[in-house]
């Protein structure tokens, strides 16, 4: 029979016992001869013979608090305040109990009190100071390699002198597995300045930063400011993107209350930290109220705004989730996800296109949905002018399927998911999904179902955006694509657009074009440029830019209003509501059978209609959008010469470098 091994840590706890049992006998004995002027001579033989008889008794007592207050728990490299607080607490309660024992046992013996404090001061300094033996040594061994071995460390600044900081300095000087050797501290406190932490002097605040990293040749910023908005961190990460140091980031407070503060935590900074808006914020309690417990369909569940709605809608526990879409790949990945996180919602995967009228008509008989999330659609500017007849049989036709079954089968509320490419539309897709937004409204005025669109622009991360695309550009060396040096985009993450969603479906009355909060507009430009300096290389030296021109149906920018349009404060200052535009319902279905019409032959013209249909329908020149009706009067190349002298709308938009 092999006799197992007793471990590392096994082996640290007996030796930590067997010193502990030598520091409580000296500061027992120890502390009597400091009393008696360190004569042992002076000291009454009775009142030593009792001594030696309890020190066993004591020494037991000693260590049986020591284990009770978790002294032998600790791990020898991480031992820290805590580690004090509690050596001092079980010290003090053991010199307590030892003076109720001797009072009772040696009843007419004379023990001078002095005797009880010098042993604590003896005893407690002792039993913590050998602890942090091993974490010094640690400690030594970890700076001398550091200092010795410079080409291997990582000169590191920290950003932050809070706990966040002060935690990643305690973990990088101890651990051997971390190359980074943080040699300077940046805090916007001024309080702090000229002040150390573990060592590290405090140098300034962020106006600091560059100086700082050319000083010491910092490689490696670590901003450590979970607590800090997001708009702060925006700020201070700006500036570090003009030095050539690769940043880091500390994901957020959560992680400072639960004390997962981490090397292993930090993570590199995204581009959704330098767009720096604040988080969105929805009243769960609204949104669970009114998706508890129902039947909830989400078309096109399987895509990138679809899936997100089904993550989301799982949260607030439904009686039934129905993702519908053609694509089973994605609708499986998501219906697993969900299984994983949430068992309890019973999620069910329709594979079926919204062309299909007779398909859908059978779903909405069989599952009798409640809430219908309307997010199936072609999207691809650019694919869509190239087969413009499918964007209008899937987007328009498709939308009109969808909201005809839910109003035959009374489902309760109907949300569209809109773009703000359908104001003052340039292109087919954003063409077609005004006309959406025209069906929805036009359903509102006869239906007891409460619809509603929401309009929001583009999201970060979705598939076939800039962002995954600049990635692998940027991954297989570059050159980066960016179609025109002026263009600007309105961004919201794919979380943020979709809780908001949720909330604003809450906010429905019938009728209503639900317009989000974007924030700023974006040159796709700076996005490309941060990107590339993310990812550690130097723009035009490392990674060039290309410009390849506006794509068919582009324009220079968004809009989310059309000027017509009011908007209106909701419960939710992200939230708006566009006053809906009058327009002839009847003229309006006649020209919708004729679109309809028209999809049977591919070689039928479809811009004429749609441009009858929807009046703001305009024809990007060099980006700017022109009317439809003025761009075949006046002709392309005379409109292309008076644009090129207009100036366009966001050349005030600063470069951000």
């Amino acid at each position: 029979m092999k006799v197992k091994p007793i471990s590392t840590f096994s082996w640290r706890r007996l030796a930590a016992i067997v010193l502990d049992i030598l520091f409580i006998n000296i500061a027992y004995f120890g502390s009597m001869w400091i009393r008696f002027d360190f004569r042992y001579s002076l000291i009454p033989y009775q009142l030593s013979t009792e001594l030696i008889k309890l020190a066993p008794l004591f020494t037991v007592l000693a260590l049986a608090l020591y284990w009770v207050f978790k002294l032998y728990q600790s791990l020898a490299a991480y031992v820290g305040f805590p580690e004090i607080v509690r050596s001092f607490l079980a010290n003090l309660l053991f010199v307590f109990v030892q003076f109720a024992t001797m009072r009772l046992t040696l009843d007419g013996i004379w023990i001078p009190k002095g005797f009880y404090l010098i042993e604590f001061f003896l005893l407690f300094t002792g039993v913590t100071a050998h602890r942090f033996l091993y974490r010094f040594q640690q400690l030594m061994e970890r700076t001398l390699q550091k200092t010795v071995n410079d080409d291997n460390s990582i000169p590191t600044l920290i950003v932050g002198a809070g706990e966040a900081g002060r935690t990643l300095i305690h973990e990088m000087n101890v651990s051997e597995k971390v190359r980074n050797n943080v040699v300077a501290l940046i805090d916007d406190d001024a309080t702090k300045h000229g002040r150390t932490i573990e060592g590290v002097k405090i140098y300034g605040g962020r106006e600091q930063i560059e100086e700082v990293v050319h000083q010491f040749g910092i490689q490696e910023i670590i901003v450590a400011l979970p607590s800090a908005s997001r708009q702060q961190q925006r700020e201070i990460l700006e500036i570090c993107q003009r030095t050539e140091a690769k940043m880091k980031i500390v994901p957020g407070i959560y992680q400072i209350i639960t004390g997962e503060v981490s090397v292993s935590k930090v993570r590199d900074v995204s581009l959704d930290d330098l767009l720096g808006r604040e988080a969105i914020q929805i009243n769960t309690y609204e949104v669970a109220n009114y998706l508890q417990g129902k039947c909830v369909l989400v078309t096109g569940g399987g895509g990138t705004i679809g899936s997100e709605l089904c993550r989301q809608i799982a949260r607030f526990q439904p009686k039934q989730i129905i993702i519908l879409d053609v694509n089973e790949n994605g609708s499986y990945d998501v219906q697993m996800e969900i299984k994983r996180h949430h068992p309890e919602v019973d999620v069910r995967i329709l594979i079926g296109s919204i062309r299909d009228k007779k398909r859908l008509e059978d779903i909405f008989a069989t599952y009798r949905p409640e809430m219908v999330f309307h997010a199936a659609a072609h999207k691809h500017v650019h694919l869509m002018e190239a087969s413009p007849h499918e964007s209008i049989k899937n987007n328009v036709i498709g939308t009109r399927n969808v909201a005809w079954a839910a109003d035959r089968y009374g489902v309760k509320r109907f949300v569209l998911i809109s773009t703000d490419k359908a104001v003052n539309p340039t292109s087919i897709y954003g063409a077609g999904k005004r006309i959406c937004e025209m069906i929805i409204q036009a359903y509102a005025d006869r239906s007891k179902t409460d619809f509603v669109a929401v309009r929001f622009g583009n999201v970060l991360g979705s598939s076939g955006s800039v962002i995954p695309l600049f990635k692998k550009e940027i991954q297989e060396g570059g050159p980066v694509t960016v179609t025109h040096p002026d263009i600007v985009r309105f961004f919201m993450t794919i979380p943020e657009a979709v809780s908001l969603v949720l909330q604003a479906s809450c906010f429905a009355k019938g009728g209503e074009i639900f317009v989000l909060d974007m924030g700023e507009p974006v040159r796709i430009l700076d996005m490309a440029k941060k990107l590339i300096r993310l990812s550690g290389y130097k723009v035009g030296e490392d990674i060039e830019i290309v410009f390849t021109g506006l794509r068919p149906g582009e324009k220079l920018y968004e809009e989310v209003l059309m000027s017509e349009e009011g908007l209106h404060e909701t419960k939710n200052r992200r939230i708006r509501v566009a006053e809906p535009l009058r327009f002839d319902r009847d003229r309006f279905e006649e020209q919708l059978d004729g679109l309809e019409a028209l999809m049977a032959d591919e070689r039928t013209n479809v811009y004429d209609p749609v441009a009858e249909m929807v009046d703001t329908f305009k024809v990007p020149v060099e980006g700017i959008p022109i009317d439809y009706k003025e761009y075949q009067e006046e002709g392309k190349e005379a409109l292309e010469k008076r644009v090129r002298e207009e100036t366009h709308k966001y050349d005030h938009l600063p470069e951000q470098e």
